[in-house]
């Protein structure tokens, strides 16, 4: 395969990137990237008791303190991503708040071999690669948006 691109495939990325770097695009993939993390505090607003047991689980004292902090804290980082203001504040915060969270509740290596191990397994890896994705949004946005022609996440 030849390294020139063709004047067909430099107009599909031309309009591709069009796209891609659009405001529309980039904020709703970054809600889509914080959705978990606005859909969590929401779940744990209306079912307090659910948090704190949660909390509980594992193993997180004084849960009543624990669950409202978990709470403020990703919706709060997930404003921050979305809205771009100190937005690598609020994408490492949360990159670092799911490894340790990856780390306390998928420890599937401590399960039998199954569908509880394989699920849980699951689970670690994607959490390993929403990590990835909140450290690049972090990368992209105290880089000015640009390196390496890796286009600009959206600015407020």
């Amino acid at each position: 395969m030849s390294a020139h691109i063709s004047s067909t495939q430099q107009t599909v990325r031309a309009r591709l990137a069009t796209i891609l770097c659009g405001r529309l695009v980039q904020t709703v993939a970054l809600v889509g990237l914080c959705s978990a993390y606005i859909q969590g505090p929401l779940v744990k607003i209306f079912d307090f008791a659910g948090a704190l047991a949660e909390m509980q689980h594992f193993g997180l004292q004084p849960a009543a303190l624990f669950a409202p902090a978990v709470i403020v804290f990703e919706l709060l980082m997930s404003a921050l991503v979305i809205s771009g203001v100190y937005r690598w504040v609020g994408a490492l915060a949360l990159a670092a708040f799911t490894l340790a969270a990856t780390f306390l509740a998928l420890r599937f290596w401590e399960l039998p071999a199954g569908p509880d191990r394989a699920g849980a397994m699951n689970g670690f890896f994607e959490h390993l690669g929403l990590v990835g994705a909140f450290v690049i949004v972090a990368a992209m946005d105290l880089n000015g948006g640009v390196r390496q022609g890796i286009p600009a996440v959206v600015r407020p």
